[in-house]
């Protein structure tokens, strides 16, 4: 039941920090952006974020789950549940013009939303936008040189769009066991849990390189980092998602 209410290329090098070394991971060239909104405390979220999990593992999607926090009253609080991740879906909401939100939401590339239990239409909106300008048209990587995060975007056709350069955080898998609310009783696995994320940077339409220190990225998701390209509206509401790259890593931070 509905309820209203940052590939195209990754390169990854081995980092240490202090004494522990995690490995980051290329995912593929990506053809995708996918995001959804979910809660555990919804009864219609676990098949799409299920779902989730298997579009994560198919390697050319940036799959990522952002868990919500305005189901939380009906008697299960969220463990991964950000208000952060809950004002984007609204923000997303005002972008779309709809009159609620709802979970399970799936937004394809910043350019459309649908539940995020219709594996059909869901998987029509991916394929459709493949080598289509609602596609991912600009090519970016991301890789480790050092102590940084090095992130090189190409150009647009005509080098005259502007888009955020947008880091989110992730955390690989959780299986929570859900005591109460409408999921009380099951054991629910979770994929790229959205842990934090950040503007980092503006593209402005031409080659351009941003360098990060790893202090802005170490502890806050041990599933690893994605960088999306994202056109902004002038009142800060996230648009297209022009490209995209992410670097799993294989251990925790």
């Amino acid at each position: 039941m509905m309820r209203p209410v940052i590939f195209m290329l990754a390169a990854a090098a081995s980092l240490m920090l202090g004494a522990n070394a995690s490995t980051a991971q290329s995912a593929g060239e990506p053809v995708a952006v996918v995001e959804l909104f979910t809660s555990q405390g919804c009864s219609s979220c676990p098949p799409a974020d299920a779902f989730l999990g298997d579009l994560a593992k198919r390697g050319d999607v940036v799959a990522l789950s952002y868990h919500v926090d305005y189901w939380d009253y009906l008697g299960w609080q969220d463990t991964l549940a950000r208000p952060e991740n809950t004002q984007r879906q609204r923000a997303y909401g005002r972008a779309f013009q709809a009159s609620s939100i709802y979970t399970p939401q799936m937004v394809v590339n910043g350019h459309t939303h649908m539940a995020g239990s219709r594996r059909a239409a869901v998987m029509n909106a991916i394929e459709d936008r493949i080598d289509t300008p609602e596609g991912l048209s600009v090519e970016i990587s991301a890789r480790y040189e050092g102590d940084n995060l090095v992130i090189e975007t190409g150009a647009s056709e005509n080098g005259r769009r502007k888009a955020h350069v947008v880091l989110v955080n992730f955390d690989a898998t959780h299986v929570v066991n859900v005591e109460r609310g409408e999921n009380g009783g099951r054991s629910l696995t979770y994929h790229n849990a959205v842990t934090a994320y950040q503007t980092v940077g503006v593209w402005k339409g031409k080659l351009a390189r941003f360098e990060l220190p790893m202090s802005d990225i170490a502890g806050k998701g041990n599933g690893g980092c994605a960088v999306l390209l994202q056109e902004t509206s002038v009142d800060g509401l996230p648009g297209a998602i022009l490209g995209a790259a992410i670097v799993n890593f294989s251990s925790a931070w």
